[in-house]
């Protein structure tokens, strides 16, 4: 019982010294938040932009005087009268014209390349043709081979490979002799393909004189088979010349600069070398057929051979200097 009086003593001590310890709470004296106060963030926003009405779908503001003609009221007439009222392409004005436009002509070499494209198709359509002729043909002129007399009668039994390749030299050449004047600044036509079918006429007269007068001449003197060893000779050459001419015609047709006058020199070179050893070749078949005097055969090459040539040259300079 002592006990339940003395907690009961203890707990109105405590409420008695809690109540006299507390004075009016401070806490609960309202005060102005800073934090609930005007927001200066918030202002008005400068993207937001009241929408502006479209001027592309905009309507025109009034009647553009469009009168449809009934009578040609057609898709072409109406596509046309369209694109005169758009507002932004100038369909109805005049178009601008320049003045004073100079028209630039442009002068390539698309058929020379056709040219040479076709002259090496031929080359290889013979090729594959007369696979024997050809391989006869390199025999005769290397002379890898002792049968040359069995193989130049083989050669003289097959007329139209040789005609054919007689004819591809004709084009090789005068093509080369083309270049040649155009090189020198000889051109009298001002045209290059007409250039070009004169040399081709001029060199396939030039050698059907020299083939009928070489057959006159063994018939009258009795040295026929002679003759006709010589004439084989030089077609011979003028086959192989054809040949050897194609890949220094690509060059000399699409070089340029130093290029261009190398592959020249290159081909003078190799011309000579040609027609000497179509001289040395001659010399050798005719003197195992008749006795010929090496000055006698020199002479007849100055004045059968060589003369023509010149007198051409000569009459050809003369002409074009009096005609310029």
């Amino acid at each position: 019982m002592k006990r339940i009086l003395f907690f009961i003593f203890l707990n109105f001590a405590f409420i008695t010294v809690n109540k006299a310890q507390s004075p009016v709470d401070s806490v609960l004296i309202p005060k102005n938040d800073s934090i609930v106060s005007a927001d200066t963030v918030a202002f008005q926003d400068s993207l937001i932009i009241l929408p502006v009405s479209d001027s592309v779908s905009r309507r025109p503001l009034g009647d553009s005087n469009w009168v449809l003609q009934k009578d040609s009221i057609t898709t072409q007439y109406f596509c046309w009268e369209v694109l005169k009222r758009n507002r932004y392409f100038d369909f109805k004005s005049r178009p601008f014209i320049k003045q004073f436009a100079s028209l630039k002509n442009f002068k390539g070499k698309e058929f020379i390349f056709y040219l040479l494209v076709f002259m090496l198709l031929i080359f290889a359509i013979f090729r594959q043709l007369f696979p024997k002729y050809f391989s006869d043909l390199f025999r005769v002129f290397f002379r890898t081979t002792l049968k040359q007399v069995q193989i130049r009668e083989q050669l003289m039994q097959t007329p139209l490979p040789s005609l054919m390749l007689n004819g591809f030299f004709v084009l090789s050449a005068g093509l080369y002799i083309t270049f040649l004047l155009e090189y020198l600044n000889i051109n009298p036509f001002d045209n290059f393909w007409l250039l070009f079918f004169y040399c081709c006429i001029g060199l396939s007269v030039v050698y059907l004189v020299k083939f009928l007068g070489l057959k006159i001449a063994g018939w009258i003197f009795g040295i026929k088979e002679a003759m006709d060893a010589y004439v084989f000779i030089v077609f011979i050459i003028n086959k192989m010349i054809g040949i050897l001419l194609l890949p220094l015609l690509i060059i000399i047709a699409f070089g340029e600069g130093s290029i261009y006058s190398i592959s020249f020199t290159t081909s003078w070179c190799l011309l000579a070398g040609l027609y000497l050893y179509r001289v040395i070749m001659a010399y050798a078949v005719v003197r195992n057929q008749i006795k010929v005097n090496p000055f006698h055969f020199f002479l007849y090459l100055c004045a059968f051979e060589i003369a023509p040539v010149l007198l051409v040259y000569r009459g050809l300079m003369l002409y074009f200097n009096v005609t310029a």
